[in-house]
């Protein structure tokens, strides 16, 4: 078994679309970034792929190539997902939590859950998902950004 942790952060801005967990949400903000900025998916594949000291998203997936312009993170997570595959792990459970102080998330989060599990190949029990505001402290609390944090628990296919 392998453990990892990962840790991601966005901006808001304007123009953008708010997509997290695979779902897009209605808001005047979205998050800035290469891809489609799905911080919460973008931490659960860096925890993924620190469990098996293969680096980061930065490195597999990098900001100065046009092909990831706009990218589904969801996809990204596909890619992941095959990669743990392929070095013989699969996902045996998932943590993530989302720091944001608007919006609500909690309507959304079943869905998140749902569209994960799908990408991973596991069922949505072993999918936690949850949402957190900050108190109005930071740049999560003061509604700059969004925050992510996970991790998760691979073992051996073989085990």
């Amino acid at each position: 078994m392998r453990i990892g942790h990962g840790y991601d952060v966005h901006r808001l801005a304007e123009g953008r679309r708010l997509v997290l967990g695979g779902v897009e949400i209605p808001f005047e903000k979205g998050l800035l970034g290469h891809s489609d900025a799905d911080v919460l998916v973008h931490a659960l594949m860096d925890s993924m792929l620190g469990a098996l000291a293969l680096g980061d998203i930065g490195k597999l997936f990098p900001d100065t190539d046009e092909k990831y312009s706009g990218a589904d993170s969801m996809k990204l997570l596909a890619e992941v997902v095959r990669l743990i595959g392929s070095q013989g792990y699969r996902i045996v459970n998932a943590d993530v939590t989302v720091c944001a102080q608007r919006p609500k998330l909690s309507p959304y989060i079943s869905q998140m859950r749902e569209n994960i599990a799908g990408v991973c190949g596991c069922e949505v029990s072993q999918i936690s998902v949850k949402a957190t505001t900050e108190e109005g402290l930071g740049f999560t609390g003061d509604g700059s950004g969004i925050s992510a944090a996970a991790v998760c628990l691979l073992e051996n296919k073989t085990s």
